[in-house]
C-alpha cells in the first residue's frame, strides 16, 4: 500500500511538474561579429537545446560550438580552432537563468511580454554574468523567447589576429531566438 501510494504521489508530482516546464532541442543562436573590414564572421546555430520554467522563471539553454554554421566554410574552421573557441576541449556553450521580471508575464494568456533575464553565460570554459532584455510572446499552448546581447570576446579569453586586425568585432551580438 505504500508503495502505490508514493508512486502515485510521484506520478502527480511529475506531472504537475511537466505542466510547468518547457523543452526545445530546435531553438536557434546567431552570432554576428561582422566589421566594416568584414561581412562573413556571422553564424547560426538551429540546434540549441533550451528549458524554461514557468513558475519559477528558469530558464537554460546549451549550444554545441561545432553546430555554428558560417556561410564560408573556412571562417567556420577558424570558429572551432584552437586558436579561437577550441571546440574539441569546449565543445558547449551554456546560460541559466532567471526571468527576473516573471510577475510582468502570464503564461496562462495570449500576449507579448517584455522580459528581463539575468543569468550566467559559460562559453570557452569561463562563466560570466549576462543581463539581457527580451521578448515573450504566448500564443495558445505555444511560448515563443527572444533576446539579443553583445559579449566581450576578450571576458571569455578568445583572442586572435583577425579580432585584433578588426575582422571580427570585439563584442559580438548574439541574439537568441527559442520555441517551446
Amino acid at each position: 500500500m505504500k508503495i502505490t501510494t508514493l508512486i502515485f504521489t510521484l506520478l502527480f508530482t511529475v506531472a504537475g511538474v511537466s505542466a510547468q516546464k518547457k523543452t526545445t532541442t530546435s531553438g536557434a543562436i546567431n552570432f554576428d561579429a561582422t566589421t566594416s573590414m568584414d561581412a562573413l564572421p556571422k553564424a547560426e546555430n538551429k540546434a540549441v537545446v533550451a528549458a524554461l520554467d514557468t513558475k519559477t522563471g528558469g530558464i537554460a539553454f546549451e549550444a554545441i560550438m561545432k553546430n555554428f554554421s558560417f556561410a564560408n566554410p573556412m571562417m567556420q574552421g577558424h570558429f572551432n580552432s584552437v586558436s579561437w573557441i577550441d571546440s574539441d576541449k569546449f565543445p558547449t556553450a551554456t546560460f541559466k537563468g532567471k526571468i527576473t521580471n516573471l510577475a510582468s508575464v502570464d503564461f496562462s494568456k495570449d500576449g507579448t511580454y517584455a522580459a528581463e533575464v539575468s543569468g550566467d553565460l559559460k562559453i570557452h570554459g569561463i562563466t560570466k554574468p549576462i543581463n539581457a532584455r527580451g521578448v515573450i510572446i504566448v500564443t495558445g499552448k505555444s511560448i515563443a523567447a527572444s533576446a539579443a546581447f553583445t559579449i566581450k570576446v576578450e571576458d571569455y579569453g578568445i583572442t586572435g589576429k583577425a579580432i585584433e586586425a578588426g575582422k571580427v568585432n570585439k563584442a559580438p551580438k548574439i541574439t537568441v531566438a527559442i520555441n517551446f
